[in-house]
């Protein structure tokens, strides 16, 4: 490939890639994105639209996703355009006692952190959404919970970058780095090589294949998430939704073992927001099926039979079409970001699983800093690329 030594090389246009690619450049930093399909054509472009703060755990990543939120706020200024941003709040629907008794301690810890959740009861969640089943026994609130359109969000991070001198290529797969030693100085493609000082790989579940062409066990693993798509229908569900089951299940594991085979094996759980346009995005699996990327008829019957029962009124509510994307899951549920210590010239940005939207600007922002070599006021340490013993292969 021609082209100039840029300082910084971002292997990924999702939103990850393409915010930090606008934070580089907005610092004067030259920046080449490469991207092997479109913007937003991978995780970015096959996810729901939730900026769902009350889901994440306290510490780090809550810290993360709450300024985060902040940068969505006032992005749309920012940027000059519209992403569909909309803070309506969000809910999570309560069915059992059980849940009812993990969601209680979630909330203390989510309250302490700075997070005004409210558990509210059975008549409160009907008023707020009145399609809700009626045996729920509860449900948490929060108003600062958001939603925006992922897909718009990743273009206009990539127009802005572009517009600040940022060059964007796509089409173009990174096959390996270039190394010296164990330093990495640049990019392989298929256009040619490109060299930078700084390589930043922000290819989500991509990453580990990429990895291994540096000596490096990246620990990504693709769970993949099955979504519904339904027709466009007049306003039903306000602000987004998730179900108890999934997030107790989450903090408190032993309490899936009582769902059914079939909801095990697909990690089923409600989520549930809807468009500006109308259409109601229905999910979701977490399933752990390696890059396949189909959507299974077991699936999209167990997500409707699920949505269904938490929400009747969707059983008139015709299904158009159905899609699949891979989150980046990690063992310990935390990003690898920043600086890979072992390979001079390498960042990490990637690992966010389901909470690439809610966490995609910050991350760039952090980023930018890390790169540019400026100050960074986080602590990046529980995030740090090296945390896993089995990180370098040879």
């Amino acid at each position: 490939m021609n082209a100039k030594s840029p300082d910084v090389i971002i292997v990924g246009g999702g939103i990850v890639g393409t915010s930090t690619a606008y934070f580089l450049a907005r610092k004067g930093v030259k920046v080449v994105l490469l991207e092997a399909g479109d913007i937003a054509g991978g995780t970015s472009g096959a996810c729901d639209r939730a900026i769902m703060i009350q889901s994440k755990n306290p510490g780090p990543l809550l810290k993360m996703a709450l300024a985060s939120a902040g940068i969505y706020e006032r992005l749309e200024d920012e940027l000059g355009e519209t992403l569909e941003y909309n803070k309506k709040g969000g809910m999570i629907v309560i069915e059992r006692e059980e849940e009812m008794k993990v969601m209680e301690r979630i909330v203390d810890r989510q309250r302490a952190s700075g997070i005004d959740v409210q558990l509210i009861s059975r008549k409160e969640a009907i008023a707020i959404q009145p399609a809700v089943a009626p045996h729920i026994i509860g449900a948490t609130w929060w108003d600062g919970d958001a939603d925006v359109n992922p897909m718009a969000v990743c273009l206009a991070m990539t127009r802005a970058a572009r517009a600040k001198g940022a060059k964007i290529v796509l089409n173009t797969r990174v096959d390996s780095f270039i190394m010296e030693k164990n330093r990495v100085t640049g990019v392989n493609t298929a256009a040619g090589p490109i060299r930078a000082d700084r390589v930043l790989v922000a290819a989500g579940v991509w990453s580990p294949e990429l990895g291994k062409t540096a000596g490096l066990k990246i620990p990504i693993i693709p769970r993949k998430g099955q979504i519904l798509v339904s027709e466009r229908i007049a306003p039903l569900i306000n602000g987004n939704v998730l179900s108890g089951s999934y997030i107790a299940c989450k903090h408190n594991p032993k309490l899936a073992e009582k769902a059914g085979q079939s909801e095990k094996k697909l990690g089923l759980g409600l989520s549930l927001g809807q468009t500006k346009n109308g259409n109601l995005l229905i999910g979701g699996t977490r399933e752990f099926a390696g890059y396949e990327r189909s959507t299974s008829s077991e699936a999209i019957k167990a997500i409707a039979a699920n949505a269904v029962r938490l929400f009747p009124s969707l059983k008139n509510v015709r299904i158009i079409r159905s899609f699949a994307g891979l989150r980046p899951y990690t063992p310990d549920g935390l990003p690898l970001l920043g600086q890979v210590e072992g390979r001079p010239g390498m960042y990490m940005a990637a690992g966010h699983e389901g909470d690439g939207v809610a966490l995609g600007p910050i991350t760039g922002n952090i980023m930018a800093d890390v790169i540019a070599g400026d100050q960074v006021d986080w602590d990046l340490f529980p995030f740090n690329p090296e945390r896993f013993e089995d990180l370098y292969t040879s």
